[in-house]
């Protein structure tokens, strides 16, 4: 089969990132660098000793080492809880509850699922990927649930995968997918605030002016402007991406996989789509928790079964 430029280059990546795992607290070490070096230039050189200056620069240096310490709070909260939580694993011999090859709405016996499956395996009809159905994975020997797909890093099926994100050492998937949002919201927020407030500092480098401080810290100010500059852009054009994915119930794979597809089962609406991600409770949106009450009453926070639209079953 001919592999055209751009599927050797996906699979050229791919095996870079599956390299990468050898730098796992790495890149944990080198965000919290990146945090590091922020907080000491936006607290420690330039807005901390402004706290005694007075009037009115007291008043602005305080707002924003409160704005700025509030934001850092959430974005390690966000981040850790990405990095630490479980994106969903497929638990030990699952099996749908309903025949959905068949299109009936009764329980599978264990002695009724086995034939399926080995009438679906002797017909060909049971694929690795693609069958919208029953579908299985032959790396991990099980069958994989609606939504769910392999990741070669991870070495392991994961529930509703996003992708695996190097920067989190960890898969993006159903259990975590929220908080990898909202560490990417509040990444956006705290490198924009930090950007903005070390504007004045970054624009008298190029002035004939004297600027107190030491070498030292003149540098340490100018590299943390521009890398929290970089990433605040770079931030956001992922984080649009992963709004409009959200908008429309999907993830990156499937947004690839479903080019063909003019319709999308599992696109509820715009509130209902939000709420598959984030839940109901609007107390819980903005922090990486859920409430009690969604996750007993809403099945596809736990990242196996989704609600779809009654018209679209058969896709």
């Amino acid at each position: 089969m001919h592999r055209s430029g751009p599927v050797v280059m996906a699979w050229n990546v791919f095996k870079f990132c599956t390299a990468l795992r050898a730098f796992g607290s790495l890149m944990i070490l080198l965000v919290l660098g990146i945090v590091g070096v922020s907080y000491y230039s936006v607290v420690v050189a330039n807005y901390g000793p402004a706290l005694g200056a007075g009037g009115i620069d007291s008043l602005l240096a305080l707002a924003v080492l409160i704005l700025f310490h509030v934001l850092l709070g959430l974005l390690l909260w966000s981040y850790f809880s990405v990095v630490f939580t479980d994106p969903g694993s497929v638990p030990p011999n699952w099996k749908p509850t309903m025949d959905e090859e068949i299109g009936e709405n009764a329980p599978l016996t264990n002695l009724d699922f086995s034939n399926h499956i080995l009438n679906l395996q002797q017909q060909g009809q049971l694929a690795e990927t693609g069958n919208p159905r029953i579908r299985y994975c032959r790396k991990c020997n099980q069958l994989k649930p609606p939504r769910c797909h392999h990741c070669s890093v991870c070495g392991r099926c994961v529930l509703k995968m996003d992708h695996h994100c190097v920067w989190v050492v960890n898969c993006v998937g159903a259990l975590n997918y929220k908080f990898f949002l909202l560490f990417l919201f509040y990444t956006f927020l705290e490198t924009t605030l930090v950007t903005l407030s070390l504007l004045p500092h970054f624009i008298a480098f190029f002035k004939d002016v004297e600027i107190p401080g030491t070498p030292g810290t003149l540098a340490t100010t100018f590299l943390t402007f521009v890398l929290n500059l970089a990433f605040a852009l770079s931030v956001l054009g992922f984080l649009i991406m992963h709004v409009t994915l959200v908008s429309k119930n999907t993830t990156t794979i499937e947004a690839y996989e479903k080019k063909t597809t003019p319709r999308w089962k599992y696109d509820l609406g715009r509130k209902k789509n939000f709420e598959q991600v984030f839940g109901a409770d609007k107390r819980y949106w903005f922090i990486p928790l859920y409430s009690e009450e969604d996750l007993r009453r809403m099945p596809a926070l736990q990242g196996l079964e989704y609600p779809t639209k009654p018209d679209l079953d058969a896709q």
